[in-house]
């Protein structure tokens, strides 16, 4: 029963995928979409399941229903950074998928991942018991890792524009 959320995970990456071989023809798309879909499949399987990575090694959590940290504030420790970084690639898609979208947005929008994270992992450790916290410094986390890759594509973006722009008046000349 513990495992019903990666199964699910697994089984929906496995049918996206297969649908994303059979229609997608442009290759360098392609690539791109299962590049994302493995980092989302990565995602939910470290935040819904019951497996723990403690950057060395994987192991699988005892059962229970986690804990609730709404109150204490605590920036300062390695689980808050491997948050942001576990999170900054979801705000560089977000900005690349939405190029108009503002950096107000893409924090907007951290924030509720952040959010929605936390409340799902709270239903999914009450449900099915994968032993998940809930904890305001891990939604603080995945918004500061979101905007943080939506400033890595803001930057990447106006670089290119740059550059384009250099290559027009080159070509012009």
């Amino acid at each position: 029963m513990r495992w019903e959320p990666l199964v699910l995970i697994a089984l929906t990456a496995s049918l996206v995928g297969l649908m994303i071989l059979l229609t997608m023809t442009n290759r360098r798309h392609r690539w791109i979409a299962l590049g994302t879909l493995a980092y989302l499949t990565g995602l939910g399987a470290i935040v819904f399941t019951p497996l723990s990575f403690s950057g060395t090694a994987v192991y699988v959590m005892p059962a229970g229903i986690g804990r609730v940290n709404l109150t204490q504030l605590d920036v300062w420790n390695l689980g808050f950074f491997e948050n942001i970084l576990m999170t900054l690639p979801l705000g560089f898609l977000f900005k690349r998928f939405w190029p108009s979208l503002s950096l107000w947005g893409v924090g907007f929008l951290g924030l509720s991942a952040g959010s929605f994270i936390e409340i799902a992992q709270y239903i999914l450790s009450h449900h099915w018991l994968i032993n998940r916290s809930s904890d305001l410094n891990d939604v603080l986390a995945n918004a500061l890792g979101v905007l943080m890759g939506g400033l890595v594509a803001l930057a990447l973006q106006h670089l290119q524009t740059t550059h384009q722009q250099k290559l027009t008046r080159v070509s012009m000349s």
